[in-house]
């Protein structure tokens, strides 16, 4: 990898120094053993009034493949920039899923544009891939792929995937249909280069198959890529026909793209699509000011709750100073439960089910950490805060102190491993469930645990 990444810089101002001598069979020369990721990454940083003329230096076939890999920006620069027969050129080369791909993401009129120039099948085929939910895997599935009748020989097999072959996007895995489209198995082009030529379909196809439905979420059939090693997967409607399948690079870009997503909301900040460095400041900050705002004004019940206690506080002034290590500790205990439990659900590991077995789990790990925390905390309050900075802590105010750390550890534990559950059982992404929002829950909790031992042990 990083061989490549100093290739393709290098190839970047060779490409800049040759623009300016307006030498274009050099530029096309440098740039065609390139895979089309590098290409694409040279070609974001060219100036923009470049774009163009590079890309019209590409083959077709190439063109389209680097087309893919632009960003979206570049992606509609370019299509408001092509005339028909450049439009319809690039997407005849496409495959379907990244044209539908690269469909999602662009305004109406763009839209407009690429549509008019399909011709009607693939016209039809894009409408109908537009119709599955966003974030289902029929949404994200391929119609090019080789299907082959139960009863073909391993000959006629072999002579149609030389036929169509060529526009497929994959021939690595065939599959096996009857007559009314209804999935039976697969081969794969090793068991057809190794069987005997007259044996059928039916007699040398595995059908052990792990399907996923066109409604399934996207996230769950990219799952079972890395749980199973698959290159490709068979998608099925309903009545259990074969429609589509998803191959491997579309599984990896949804699970980059879960994990982006997950990440972003597990720091309060709304799923951007865009790279950070293409990403503007206003819609950056758009992204985050929602969910800063909503932090913000959920904090002010922590303000009414000490300001409740404001006697209390009075009375014992010293408490004030320990409040900020209670709630630390308390959202830092929550937020490893919740990041831990939210990992599990996305790898399918923890379920509503499994509600009991995490609770009990976590009631177990609390008692430990916060016995061991609270112990380790007494002796720092008498031997340090005491004695060494002769703050005025008596053994009733360490007590206090203590207490409440073990019962916020056990609460933020509890906290941070239902929330997310019950958010993925009600069907929202448990990813919101995290550090910050969850924070802000114990942190009250934490509050009202202090000032509950306070008045009750410090009779005030």
């Amino acid at each position: 990898m990083p061989d490549k990444k100093i290739s393709a810089d290098e190839v970047l101002e060779t490409t800049k120094t040759l623009l300016n001598d307006k030498q274009y069979v050099q530029i096309r020369d440098a740039l065609l053993p390139m895979e089309p990721f590098d290409i694409a990454y040279i070609m974001e940083r060219l100036p923009e009034e470049t774009i163009p003329v590079v890309f019209r230096l590409l083959p077709k076939e190439l063109a389209a493949e680097v087309f893919v890999e632009l960003e979206s920006d570049s992606q509609e620069s370019l299509i408001q920039g092509f005339s028909k027969t450049e439009l319809k050129d690039v997407i005849d080369e496409l495959y379907l899923d990244d044209a539908v791909d690269i469909i999602e993401e662009m305004p109406s009129n763009v839209v407009k544009r690429i549509l008019s120039a399909a011709d009607p099948e693939t016209r039809s085929d894009i409408n109908r891939f537009l119709q599955y939910p966003e974030d289902s895997t029929g949404s994200i599935m391929t119609t090019e792929y080789i299907d082959l009748k139960k009863g073909m020989t391993v000959s006629d097999a072999l002579k149609r995937i030389r036929r169509v072959g060529q526009d497929m996007e994959t021939i690595n895995v065939m599959y096996i249909i009857d007559d009314n489209r209804h999935l039976l198995g697969f081969v794969s082009i090793r068991d057809l280069l190794l069987a005997d030529e007259d044996q059928t379909m039916e007699e040398i196809m595995d059908d052990a198959i792990i399907s996923a439905m066109t409604l399934d979420d996207q996230e769950m059939t990219a799952q079972k890529f890395k749980r199973y090693d698959f290159l490709t997967m068979p998608v099925v409607d309903k009545e259990d026909r074969l429609v589509g399948i998803v191959t491997v690079d579309d599984a990896i870009d949804v699970l980059v793209e879960e994990t982006t997503e997950d990440i972003e909301r597990m720091a309060a900040i709304s799923p951007s699509y865009k790279p950070y460095l293409n990403t503007g400041i206003l819609e950056t900050v758009k992204s985050r000011i929602p969910w800063l705002m909503l932090l913000m004004v959920s904090a002010t019940f922590t303000g009414q709750i000490i300001s409740s206690f404001e006697q209390a506080l009075e009375a014992v002034t010293i408490l004030t100073a320990y409040i900020p290590m209670l709630m630390d500790t308390g959202g830092n205990a929550g937020s490893q439960a919740s990041v831990s439990i939210i990992r599990g659900i996305s790898l399918d590991e923890i379920s509503m089910k499994d509600l009991g077995k995490v609770i009990w789990k976590e009631i177990r790990v609390a008692v430990i950490i916060g016995i061991v925390l609270a112990v380790l905390n007494f002796g720092k309050l008498m031997l340090v805060d005491r004695m060494i900075f002769h703050n005025p802590i008596t053994v009733q105010v360490a007590l206090v102190i203590c207490l409440t750390l073990i019962v916020t550890v056990f609460a933020a534990k509890f906290v941070g491993c239902t929330l997310p559950i019950f958010a993925k059982g009600l069907g929202f992404d448990p990813a919101v469930m995290a550090s910050p929002f969850i924070t802000t829950i114990v942190d009250a909790i934490s509050l009202i645990i202090y000032f509950r031992f306070a008045t009750m042990l410090l009779h005030i």
